[in-house]
C-alpha cells in the first residue's frame, strides 16, 4: 500500500513498466508493475473526427476533461463526436496527487463560457451533454452559479439531456445546492473516488462524509433526479472497504455507480498499487447490483462520463 509518510521512487521502464521502490525501511523492496494487455487502447484508423472536436474546442476556447485529465478513452469518445466539457478554467485549486489536471491559481471566470458551450453543443450536434469542472475554492459559491448558467444556456436547445459532475464545493455545499437546483440537471454526479482510509493520500483537502452529504442533500431536494458516483480502484483499497463505500452510497440514494481502474498519469503522480482484473470488475458489478443500485458500470477503462449518454438511456429504459 502506498502511504503518505513513506518515500517512494518511481521510474519508468520499457513497455509502460514502472519501478516502484519503497525506501521507508532498511529492507528496501522494489517491484515492477506492468500495464496489462486489457488496458491497451487502440487509435481509430481515421482520426479526422478527433481533430474536428479538438478544433471546435480550440475555436471556442473551451476545455475538455478528456484532454486535461489524460483520459484513456479520448480517442474513442472524440471519434464518436462526444466530449465532456470542463468549465471554470483548466487550473484546479486542489492538489490531488492522482489527477493530471493543472494545479495553481485559477484564472478569472469566463462569463461568456455558457454561450460558447451552447455554440459547441450545436456545432457537435450533441443530444447529451456532460459538464464538469476543476475545484474552485477561490469562489464564494465554489463555481455553482457558473454551472447553473451553463445549464440554463444549454436548455435553450430543446431535447438535450445534461449531466453535471461536480466538485465537493468544500464549505459551500448549502449555497451551491441552492443555486444548482434552480436549474437542475438530468443527472447529478459527484465522485467519492476511493475509500475513506486513503483520503488523506488520494484526496487531501477533501472529506468523505462531506461528499456523501452532498449527494444526499441533492437527492433530498430533487428526489426525481438520479444521482451518480464513481470509484477508481488500484490505489491500495481492500475489497471490504469498497463494499462499505457502496453501502454508504446506497444509503444516500445514489442510483448509478461507475467503477474503473486508476491509471497513473505520470511518474509524478500516485503509483498504481494493483491492476484490477476484468473478472474482479465483473464481481464488483454483481455485488453492486445485488445491493439494489439501478445501474452499475464496472471495467478497467470505465470513467464517470464514459458512455454517459448510454448510461442514462439504460437507466431510463
Amino acid at each position: 500500500m502506498f502511504q503518505k509518510n513513506k518515500k517512494n521512487i518511481i521510474s519508468k521502464n520499457k513497455n509502460d513498466t514502472y519501478l516502484i521502490s519503497d525506501i521507508s525501511s532498511s529492507n528496501s523492496k522494489s517491484f515492477l508493475l506492468k500495464k496489462p494487455k486489457w488496458l491497451k487502447v487502440r487509435l481509430p484508423s481515421n482520426i479526422n473526427k478527433i481533430k474536428n472536436i479538438k478544433n471546435i474546442l480550440k475555436h471556442y476556447k473551451l476545455h475538455s476533461v478528456c484532454e486535461e485529465a489524460h483520459c484513456p478513452n479520448l480517442p474513442e469518445c472524440f471519434n464518436k463526436g462526444t466530449a465532456t466539457f470542463m468549465i471554470l478554467g483548466s487550473i484546479c485549486t486542489r492538489k490531488c496527487p492522482f489527477c493530471a489536471v493543472n494545479k495553481g491559481r485559477p484564472t478569472a471566470v469566463d462569463n461568456n463560457e455558457p454561450n460558447k458551450i451552447l455554440n459547441a453543443v450545436i456545432k457537435l450536434n450533441l443530444q447529451y451533454v456532460v459538464l464538469t469542472s476543476v475545484s474552485r475554492d477561490d469562489l464564494k459559491d465554489g463555481g455553482a452559479n457558473h454551472f447553473s448558467n451553463c445549464i440554463y444556456q444549454i436548455r435553450k436547445k430543446k431535447n438535450i439531456k445534461i449531466e453535471i459532475l461536480v466538485p465537493d464545493f468544500r464549505g459551500k455545499e448549502k449555497i451551491a445546492l441552492e443555486i444548482i437546483t434552480r436549474y437542475p440537471p438530468d443527472v447529478f454526479n459527484h465522485n467519492v473516488e476511493n475509500v475513506p482510509r486513503l483520503y488523506s493520500t488520494v484526496r487531501p483537502g477533501a472529506n468523505y462524509i462531506n461528499s456523501l452529504n452532498l449527494l444526499h442533500q441533492f437527492k433530498k431536494i430533487c428526489p426525481q433526479i438520479p444521482t451518480k458516483s464513481g470509484l477508481m480502484l488500484g490505489l491500495g483499497e481492500k475489497k471490504q472497504e469498497i463494499i462499505s463505500v457502496l453501502n454508504d452510497l446506497k444509503k444516500v440514494g445514489v442510483s448509478i455507480i461507475t467503477i474503473g481502474q486508476y491509471m497513473q498519469p505520470s511518474k509524478d503522480h500516485l503509483p498504481v498499487i494493483k491492476y484490477i482484473t476484468p473478472e474482479e470488475f465483473i464481481n464488483f458489478e454483481y455485488i453492486a447490483l445485488s445491493m439494489g443500485f439501478s445501474k452499475v458500470f464496472c471495467g478497467p477503462l470505465v470513467r464517470s462520463s464514459y458512455h454517459a449518454d448510454q448510461q442514462y438511456k439504460s437507466y431510463k429504459a
